[in-house]
């Protein structure tokens, strides 16, 4: 079938974000779309955010059994269910239980690829500004975690935990004094409406 899907375009700085209205009614039909392929991975500026926004989130995060803690990142791993899996924050009535921009990087800005709003000469901007975006998160991740580690910091160690999310803090204000001019390139919000042929079940790509 052909559907009108509409696609917002959020420009939040390190927190921006895609909205998809096609996604409260996937095509996938399976009550885990996108959520059943992936487990999210919370990286320092992500952890920035939470504390300063949702420090709850993190405590919630933190108290998660089934995790894979790095040195400074945490997977929460996905649990297996059916011929897939199953996020932790996916709840089949409501979708993810975490707000998209409290989500980390992935979750904030995936589209699946069926819908290939990348293609779309009108949009050729947010392509950029997300592409760009993607490069400095990476590197500002890299750098504080280099930081944390000269400092003989590790999230692995619990007891050091209040002591490296300070430094963390600290070390991401210090980095993000001045940023880079992409932001500034586009809008808060921008919508756009596209048509595309729909496929239900797992003939719709992901």
């Amino acid at each position: 079938m052909i559907k009108n899907v509409e696609v917002i375009f959020h420009n939040q700085g390190l927190r921006s974000y895609i909205e998809v209205d096609l996604c409260i009614e996937c095509p996938r039909q399976d009550g885990k779309g996108c959520c059943g392929n992936y487990s999210p991975v919370f990286y320092p500026s992500d952890f920035a955010y939470l504390l300063k926004n949702h420090p709850e989130i993190v405590d919630y995060i933190m108290s998660i059994k089934d995790v894979t803690i790095l040195d400074a990142s945490l997977t929460v791993n996905n649990s297996i269910d059916g011929d897939s899996y199953k996020c932790h924050f996916h709840s089949s009535e409501n979708g993810c239980r975490l707000e998209q921009i409290q989500r980390e990087s992935i979750c904030r800005h995936f589209v699946c690829p069926g819908i290939g709003w990348e293609y779309e000469e009108s949009m050729s901007h947010w392509k950029s500004f997300f592409s760009q975006l993607a490069d400095y998160e990476i590197e500002l991740n890299n750098k504080i975690a280099a930081v944390l580690k000269a400092q003989g910091l590790t999230l692995r160690n619990e007891e050091q935990r209040p002591r490296f999310f300070t430094e963390l803090l600290s070390i991401f204000e210090k980095e993000t004094q001045q940023l880079p001019n992409f932001f500034s390139s586009c809008k808060p919000v921008e919508r756009f409406t596209i048509r595309r042929q729909i496929y239900l079940g797992q003939e719709w790509p992901l």
